[in-house]
């Protein structure tokens, strides 16, 4: 497991190949019972589709594609935490929620770990598979219009929900409210906000024009997008216990010395070229103006920069922990 707050050491420059090669080359190939009509009706935008429920607030597309990135953020996720569902310290859990599931990917692994808990996972669009676990139940359901649940909770469980959020105290408020006391609530989430320790991409790249113009944008679409670093204040205020924090530094390119760090920055770089349409397109022409084409050129000298083995850019991914208090226990 990448070390927190060590400084990644990049590869000998001699070592690089070419800035254009392919990133990882063949390594990469690229039940909801009944739904309403309404849920199923879903939005097209700049060739890309778009969840039906709640439509408008969530920037993200739903479509093949964007699921097909969010299994490949699973598959990076399970490399970095060495294959781990979770860190609090679970006995024998009843029910479990997983909030904002997407393909539902986390929710299955870990209703096959216990079979004998009821697993419910939530997300705004029905794209999850229907061959699932017998105890694991899909909904469609908005975690940010109140939570109403016939039962509480061992774990609550969201990844990845930056940029997806208007009120973060208040969803942590949700989470805690819906654990059992002595339950945990887990969130990860990447840092948007890349980096580098050398200075080696300029300020004035297009990477960091990027990187600013989606992160103002979301903030004016009302949903912030690097909320990373504020998580485990959140958990904290809302009145959590045993508040854990984990920061692991993830480099966006395969130019890591290190093989491990190398391999996952691999994946990573073709996360973030699938990332970038991902979380442009809506943003970059429903706030900012841009039209589609303008986007496409400008995305194109973005890739440039990600692909650029000698550019040492990383960000960092935060998983918190914590436990809602006993009855003998104080916050």
């Amino acid at each position: 497991m990448a070390t927190t707050g060590v400084r990644i050491e990049a590869e000998d420059q001699h070592d690089l190949q070419s800035d254009t090669d392919s990133a990882l080359g063949s390594e990469t190939a690229s039940s909801t019972a009944s739904l309403s009509s309404s849920v199923m009706n879903y939005q097209y935008e700049n060739g890309r589709r778009y969840h039906a429920f709640r439509s408008g607030t969530y920037v993200l597309p739903n479509d093949d594609q964007e699921q097909d990135r969010l299994d490949l953020t699973h598959h990076i996720l399970s490399l970095l935490l060495g294959g781990e569902l979770y860190k609090s310290p679970l006995s024998d859990p009843q029910n479990i929620l997983d909030v904002g599931t997407g393909t539902g990917i986390w929710a299955i692994d870990i209703a096959d770990k216990f079979p004998g808990a009821q697993v419910i996972a939530t997300d705004l669009s029905p794209i999850q598979p229907q061959w699932v676990p017998p105890n694991l139940q899909f909904q469609v359901d908005d975690c940010e219009t109140g939570w109403d649940f016939n039962q509480s909770f061992d774990l609550v469980h969201m990844r990845i929900l930056g940029g997806s959020i208007a009120d973060w105290p208040q969803l942590v408020k949700g989470a805690y409210d819906n654990l059992k006391p002595g339950g945990y609530l887990e969130v990860v989430d990447w840092e948007t906000w890349s980096q580098t320790d050398d200075g080696s991409v300029s300020q004035d790249s297009n990477f960091f024009k990027w990187q600013n113009d989606v992160n103002s944008a979301a903030t004016q679409f009302g949903r912030e997008m690097n909320t990373a670093s504020k998580l485990k204040g959140w958990v904290t205020g809302a009145g959590f216990t045993e508040v854990r924090e984990e920061v692991l530094r993830v480099p966006i390119s395969p130019w890591a010395k290190d093989k491990r760090l190398k391999h996952i920055g691999l994946y990573m770089q073709v996360l973030m070229e699938d990332s970038l349409e991902s979380y442009s397109l809506a943003l970059y022409t429903r706030v900012l103006g841009w039209t589609r084409e303008e986007l496409t050129v400008f995305l194109a000298e973005v890739r440039k920069d990600i692909k650029n083995r000698k550019h040492h850019l990383y960000t960092k991914l935060y998983r918190v922990w914590a436990k809602k208090p006993g009855p003998q226990e104080s916050a």
